[in-house]
């Protein structure tokens, strides 16, 4: 596949969804996700190989900072993304810019890690 997508073990990976007595990727995660969440739909092929685009992948960071970072259910995160109504605007608007500060943490980080690195190898 190109750039553009991810195939299963690589979203894990990139998710930090590992399994911690094997140290490989928790894909069943991932799969999981697609039976709960309707929005999540990755493209397969040939021998049920899943790959996912941008798209998909916004989709699924967003659902994993809702229930791993702000502690929402399943059910609470179904909830959310289907009627936002049943937050208040401004505590909804607060998760949607803590997660976009998130983001944008995480990037700063791996951004200095590389500037450390281009100074340290000249």
């Amino acid at each position: 596949m190109t750039k553009d997508f991810l195939d299963i073990s690589e979203l894990s990976k990139k998710l930090n969804l590992i399994n911690k007595k094997t140290g490989k990727p928790a894909n069943y995660i991932l799969r999981f996700w697609e039976k709960e969440f309707k929005g999540i739909k990755p493209t397969i092929l040939k021998g049920n190989r899943r790959y996912y685009n941008q798209s998909q992948i916004d989709k699924i960071k967003y659902i994993k900072f809702l229930l791993k970072d702000k502690g929402l259910t399943i059910k609470g995160v179904k909830k959310y993304l289907k009627d936002k109504k049943f937050i208040d605007e401004a505590h909804e608007n607060n998760i949607e810019k803590d997660y976009f500060k998130d983001r944008i943490k995480h990037k700063s980080k791996n951004i200095l890690k590389k500037i450390k690195g281009l100074k340290n190898h000249g």
